[in-house]
């Protein structure tokens, strides 16, 4: 096995671990006891990887946690935002990703590296799951998919990019009309 696919098989195995034991609330180790006396019961967050049946996908749904593991290796890793334009502006995102728009992923499979993870980005994971399945089905190596709104949910910080003030039709027509810059 060549080192990108034990490197991304190690990584899955992480996440898999991850995941489970954050979804089941364990968050330990593996091996901590489950006889320990129960603590109060805390509020299960709004959307988790395990309690969302309506997730139906064969890409794994991704944590806050696990996600954040994946990000700190980026190196390794693409982050495919597939939202709209205005849904990026309006709750923000991570601050480092490609964007290509769910209807826009088939036609541009030659700007998707072949040779990084990739981690797919809608608002709760459900288009991220597909085109995840989708990818995975062309060969590229998804190792999960995220929602931005469950990723919030979970403690993390978004990324908002300020949308620029429209341009005047004056300053339109002098910026068409300057004269190019010598070289």
């Amino acid at each position: 096995m060549n080192g990108t696919k034990c490197s991304a098989l190690a990584i899955a195995f992480m996440l898999l671990a991850t995941s489970s034991y954050a979804a089941e609330g364990l968050g330990g180790s593996p091996t901590a006891s489950t006889s320990q006396p129960a603590e109060a019961p805390q509020p299960a967050p709004l959307v988790t990887p395990a309690n969302d049946p309506a997730y139906t996908y064969k890409t794994l749904r991704l944590n806050r946690a696990a996600f954040d593991a994946l990000a700190a290796r980026p190196e390794q890793l693409l982050i495919l935002d597939i939202r709209r334009p205005d849904e990026l502006t309006k709750l923000g995102g991570f601050p480092v990703y490609l964007s290509i728009q769910t209807n826009d992923v088939q036609r541009s499979l030659g700007y998707i590296p072949r040779d990084r993870l990739i981690v797919t980005v809608s608002n709760h994971a459900h288009r991220a799951g597909a085109i995840g399945d989708l990818l995975t089905g062309y060969g590229f190596h998804v190792i999960g998919a995220i929602g931005v709104l469950d990723y919030e949910a979970e403690g993390g910080t978004l990324t908002k990019i300020p949308v620029p003030p429209p341009r005047t039709a004056a300053v339109a027509a002098a910026t068409a009309s300057a004269p190019a810059p010598a070289k």
